[in-house]
């Protein structure tokens, strides 16, 4: 069993046990039980009452945080010549098409996500086994394949970012940094959980959403209360 470090003592002691945080509380505290001397990542894990193995209880959509996530996204954007200027005007940081199929089929995925064209998709497809489990692979519902390539790259740039439920029911999304103002960070989070209670599929029953925990990298986890407004 590993080893509790000071610090990491000190930050569970500052969560009580068995509360339900409001967003605003949260928000607050996880900025004080952030240890890391990086500036640690601020998530969210909805976990929803749905069942993922089912067609129609997934639950996949975007947000455009409106304080961004706080980290620069690396994009890359496969496109047709005749589209490369505005993908770099927009700041893809990788533009191109054969010469980074070629890279991708060698192991390569050093970005955070792939815009690409309806056109190219063929091409993408056997790329699927490598593209697929690290969550790169463009989806015409995340807007990542669409003719407009500098709009869906200004979007990814300013905060856009796309979710889906996993196998246990649980959405994992990040609302920022803990270098975040609390208000930012409270602002962030409403804005994905309104995003998620429009995406409640019809098939849904029951409790939509079980259950809300907030944490940073390696801080304990803060449970929220489901009511919020």
């Amino acid at each position: 069993m590993a080893r509790i470090t000071k610090k990491q003592k000190e930050a569970r002691a500052k969560v009580e046990k068995n509360k339900l945080y409001s967003l605003e509380e949260a928000s607050a505290l996880v900025k004080e039980i952030s240890f890391t001397k990086f500036d640690a990542s601020v998530d969210l894990a909805v976990r929803l009452g749905v069942d993922p193995r089912k067609a129609n209880q997934m639950v996949r959509g975007v947000v455009s945080l409106p304080h961004g996530t706080g980290k620069d996204m690396k994009v890359l954007a496969l496109v047709t010549p005749d589209k490369e200027a505005e993908a770099k005007e927009a700041g893809a940081d990788y533009v191109g098409l054969d010469e980074y199929l070629d890279k991708i089929k060698s192991g390569w995925t050093d970005v955070d996500v792939i815009i690409t064209m309806p056109a190219i998709m063929g091409k993408l497809g056997p790329l699927g086994r490598v593209l697929g489990p690290r969550g790169l692979m463009p989806n015409p519902k995340t807007g990542t394949v669409t003719m407009d390539v500098a709009k869906a790259v200004a979007e990814v740039k300013a905060g856009k970012i796309d979710f889906k439920v996993d196998k246990t029911g649980i959405v994992h999304a990040p609302i920022g940094k803990a270098s975040f103002d609390a208000e930012k960070l409270v602002g962030n989070a409403h804005e994905l959980l309104t995003t998620l209670m429009k995406l409640k599929p019809t098939a849904a029953k029951g409790t939509y959403v079980k259950s809300i925990y907030m944490s940073s990298t390696m801080s304990p986890s803060i449970s929220i209360d489901t009511k919020i407004n």
